[in-house]
């Protein structure tokens, strides 16, 4: 299914607020509807994360079940958590929604850096470990975030080690300040990184996103949008996340591809048919 592009649609993130993007969903009746739009505009994939009363990130696991059983009930969405959504919280508890939902995906951020100008993006060896070990007994596929080469290099190790299994699929994630830049040379630079038998797909930050998602495309690698990457559809024009999907599904055809439905992606991907 060369031709199959698997479209993410990456809904709330953890940080972003309504004064800045007034469409961002932020409880999960919000979240749910938003992922039910994305899914009939053409998404293969949403990419959750959860918000507490203050709007603020949250590892709340009832959350994400509330969530993820209103999507259930509309959709057959691929449905993809992160497992870095609070700052705040220890190393359990950016894990323990994972056996309570049993997601098809999850996130598996390589490495830390400083996530400037904030602070560390902190993602520990013996972290990474027991999050890889958790993923493959509960037979989840990681997501594996790379924010900058040398997080390419750190799976191999724990490919060896057990921790993660291949066929491995990368999200590269490009324009954080303190990490791998949103350019066409960042790109191929970490495309040419990547083991021959794996899938990926990559974004940019913020007004990076369009050059990067052609370029992706030219290449051959799958995307994503989303309002947790990208507020605007253009300049001083607030976006939906149904706006971003749906122009993402126009340039995919445009590419002369077609966007994976959500048992076409979980085909690519390994996963089993829901």
């Amino acid at each position: 299914m060369t031709d199959k592009v698997i479209l993410t649609a990456a809904l709330t993130g953890a940080v972003t607020p309504k004064d800045i993007a007034p469409y961002i969903p932020i409880t999960p009746a919000e979240i749910a509807e938003d992922a039910y739009k994305c899914w009939k505009a053409g998404a293969s994939i949403v990419h959750l994360h959860m918000r507490d009363e203050q709007s603020q990130g949250t590892m709340d696991k009832h959350k994400f079940k509330e969530t993820i059983d209103r999507i259930k009930d509309k959709c057959d969405v691929v449905i993809n958590v992160t497992t870095s959504g609070d700052h705040r919280a220890s190393d359990e508890q950016r894990m323990e929604h994972l056996a309570y939902v049993k997601p098809e995906i999850a996130t598996f951020d390589a490495g830390s850096f400083n996530w400037m100008p904030g602070g560390v993006f902190m993602n520990s060896p013996q972290f990474l470990t027991k999050l890889g070990n958790t993923m493959i007994e509960l037979g989840i596929k990681p997501e594996i975030e790379i924010f900058d080469s040398g997080m390419i290099h750190a799976c191999q190790y724990y490919l060896k080690q057990g921790n993660l299994k291949a066929p491995m699929h990368f999200q590269l994630c490009l324009g954080v300040l303190g990490a791998a830049m949103a350019t066409v040379e960042d790109l191929v630079y970490l495309k040419s990184l990547l083991p021959e038998d794996a899938t990926w797909s990559a974004f940019g930050i913020g007004r990076t996103h369009l050059p990067i998602m052609m370029a992706t495309l030219a290449m051959g690698g799958h995307i994503r949008v989303g309002l947790e990457d990208n507020v605007y559809y253009k300049k001083g024009v607030p976006a939906t996340n149904q706006m971003l999907v749906e122009r993402a599904v126009r340039i995919i055809a445009e590419a002369d591809k077609s966007v994976a439905t959500p048992d076409e992606a979980r085909e690519i991907l390994g996963l089993k048919k829901r």
